[in-house]
């Protein structure tokens, strides 16, 4: 039992049962390190005060009768522990590809740093929030579709004049060759007329 005393105690005692470092929010600190720190606060406190004391007390037979085994037996369990969840965590970080996105978002609240005006906060009230949030939009989209009008319709206007244009030219030349019609049977009249003057009377 003095055995099994002095294992608890030194079991308490080992490093990596003391409280870790706080570790302060400094607004340098990137997210993916941030994000490390806290996984490894996590494992830390997750071998913290007491662990192997709640660990032992669930398998108390077996530690009064082997203590030092009992103590290889919880090392290698919180080294496992710890190394899976490592591995789960660096597989979250691949599969969502966190760092990318937190680095973006690093990125992105540096530069709103810059940003004078103040930050768009919801008023509670979701229609009002809808319209300020789509009512820019819809006026660029508005304003567009007007530019695109304007356009058509002065384009519009200028075919309607080149119509116009056309049938004025049209109508010069109807009248163009009517008036030269006109003078071609006027000119065969009067040749008709002239070649019975000139005809020999039998």
């Amino acid at each position: 039992m003095a055995e099994a005393s002095n294992e608890e105690a030194s079991a308490e005692k080992r490093p990596e049962d003391s409280a870790p470092e706080s570790v302060p929010l400094d607004a340098t600190v990137s997210r993916v390190n941030l994000l490390d720190t806290l996984v490894d606060t996590f494992l830390q406190k997750l071998v913290s005060a007491e662990s192997y004391q709640r660990f032992t007390d669930c398998y108390n037979h077996f530690h009064q009768l082997q203590p030092q085994m009992t103590q290889r037996v919880y090392d290698k369990f919180v080294t496992q522990l710890q190394t899976s969840i490592r591995e789960e965590i660096s597989e979250i970080k691949e599969e969502g590809n966190l760092e990318a996105v937190l680095n973006s978002l690093d990125k992105i609240i540096e530069e709103g740093k810059n940003h004078k005006e103040p930050a768009w906060r919801p008023s509670g009230i979701p229609e009002k929030d809808l319209c300020s949030a789509m009512a820019p939009y819809f006026l660029q989209q508005r304003d567009t579709l007007q530019h695109h009008v304007q356009k058509q319709e002065a384009k519009n206007q200028e075919l309607a004049s080149a119509v116009l244009a056309g049938r004025r030219q049209v109508e010069e030349l109807q009248q163009q060759v009517l008036a030269r019609q006109q003078v071609w049977q006027a000119l065969h009249k009067e040749q008709r007329e002239l070649l019975s003057l000139l005809r020999v009377p039998e």
